[in-house]
């Protein structure tokens, strides 16, 4: 005789492949994050973050990881305010970061809102390399099959 209710193995697999699907759907947006946090503390060198970023891409790792410099790069040299990132092993994120991913996650058309992002997080008004450099990383992780929209 089979019980009417499902066995508590059937919902525990089904929460993991749910979880698991929530993973696989934020993984270029936690590769981002990582290998931008560990860059803000090693430099735009660091090699945790190329490490990071060549085991994401595997063969491909060049082009979003000259890009992911760049963008750090830019944003240090363009910034007139300390950005905030949380630590490397944080789960959450900063406003800073929550700027960014935004201005990552918009449409290439939509340089306009990615401007106006870049200028909230650097506390500038005219921040266009930093919005350039937002597009590119953006455009490169679509590209190799990762999107962060």
């Amino acid at each position: 005789m089979t019980a009417p209710f499902l066995s508590p193995l059937s919902s525990e697999q089904a929460n993991i492949s749910r979880s698991a699907t929530l993973q696989h759907r934020d993984a270029p947006r936690i590769i981002f994050l990582k290998s931008a946090r560990l860059m803000a503390i090693g430099g735009a060198n660091d090699a945790r973050a190329t490490s990071i970023i060549m085991g994401w891409f595997g063969r491909n790792y060049r082009r979003p990881l000259i890009l992911m410099r760049a963008l750090m790069l830019e944003l240090a040299r363009a910034s007139h305010r300390s950005i905030q990132l949380a630590p490397p092993c944080s789960t959450r994120i900063t406003r800073d970061e929550a700027t960014m991913l935004r201005a990552l996650g918009r449409e290439e058309s939509q340089i306009n809102a990615c401007h106006r992002d870049a200028c909230a997080l650097l506390a500038t008004d005219t921040a266009l390399g930093a919005a350039t450099c937002f597009q590119a990383v953006s455009n490169c992780f679509e590209d190799l099959g990762t999107p962060l929209r």
